[in-house]
């Protein structure tokens, strides 16, 4: 029954994130707002909601604070296994030679954060807290100046390519735009549907780790970790069939980016003590194996190979080997 549950709530977050992509793009039509931005702020921010309400319930309601911060480090991990699916979908050449160059900046922001993150796991109880900001972390205050300069950066970026966004993806010939003010209620609607959707998965995650016998780590760098990167996922893929693969790389990159801004926030709600000086140091193996992933991402935009093998670039199956690697890991750890 406990499985039941936890695939009808991924199965639910799947599709409505899947509305989440359609109405997004109506959205940056109707508002002149470029697809790219769109994907790596908006569409970015609220696929992650998921990572965000998990986060929230699992240290408020239940007290799992392994589980929180594994599940968003490892929801970074397996967008970035996303991204290397993407070529499944790009038939003739790897994404990273589809993509532009920009989007080296938001990968690399994102190993930076990560980098952060492993060292507070592995050595913030060596630092001072924050005792008038309920004795928070003081990286916790790092992870969001630094998503906040990246932010500044990528949009004095994106702002240069304006005219280049414009129209990248546009709807299908003979395909009616609906309203924005519909396609905005349904934005939000769905929004609503996913967050509802997650905030059920922690308890769902904390029976599972009982049933099994696995440790919070793994189930939360697993099981919740991969649900709640189905709204990324299924954005993404849905982004990529409509041919707008910027778009899906910016809204996986983006998330990643918000994710490790949301450890700041789940630091602040975690009363206890500082929320990553609380989890198990096996969180690092996910934390690396990110940051490894997005650095091997960097190299594929720089590099932009044209050849792909067994259906994916060379980028691609390193990421791919890397994640099986960490899982692998971090179920002998766990």
């Amino acid at each position: 029954m406990i499985w039941l549950e936890f695939s009808a709530c991924a199965i639910v977050i799947f599709l409505a994130g899947r509305q989440l992509s359609i109405h997004g793009d109506v959205i940056a039509e109707r508002t002149g707002l470029g697809k790219e931005w769109i994907g790596l702020v908006l569409l970015a921010t609220i696929t992650s909601l998921p990572d965000l309400f998990t986060g929230v319930s699992a240290v408020t309601l239940h007290d799992l604070p392994d589980m929180a911060v594994s599940g968003i480090i490892g929801s970074c991990m397996f967008n970035m296994l996303a991204i290397a699916m993407l070529d499944l979908v790009s038939k003739k050449e790897p994404v990273s030679h589809r993509v532009h160059q920009g989007h080296m900046i938001s990968a690399a922001f994102g190993s930076i954060l990560m980098g952060f993150a492993a060292m507070d796991i592995l050595f913030g109880r060596h630092l001072p807290v924050i005792t008038f900001l309920n004795n928070i972390d003081p990286l916790s205050i790092v992870f969001i100046l630094v998503y906040l300069i990246s932010m500044k950066l990528i949009y004095s970026y994106e702002k240069h390519r304006l005219k280049e966004f414009a129209g990248t993806v546009g709807t299908t010939p003979g395909e009616s735009t609906p309203p924005l003010r519909k396609s905005v209620i349904l934005f939000v609607v769905n929004s609503v549907v996913i967050v509802a959707a997650a905030c059920l998965l922690p308890g769902l995650g904390e029976e599972i780790a009982k049933v099994t016998g696995w440790g919070q780590s793994f189930i939360g760098g697993s099981f919740i970790a991969i649900s709640t990167s189905l709204p990324e996922l299924s954005v993404s893929y849905t982004c990529a069939r409509r041919g707008s693969f910027d778009m899906a790389v910016a809204n996986l990159l983006g998330s990643n980016l918000f994710n490790i801004a949301i450890l700041a926030i789940l630091d602040f709600c975690y009363v206890k003590q500082p929320l990553l000086r609380a989890v198990s140091p096996v969180n690092t193996i996910a934390a690396l194996a990110a940051m490894i992933t997005m650095s091997i991402t960097v190299v594929g935009l720089t590099y932009r190979s044209e050849k792909k093998y067994w259906f994916l670039g060379g980028d691609a199956i390193a990421i791919l080997l890397v994640v099986i690697l960490a899982n692998v890991l971090l179920f002998i750890a766990h």
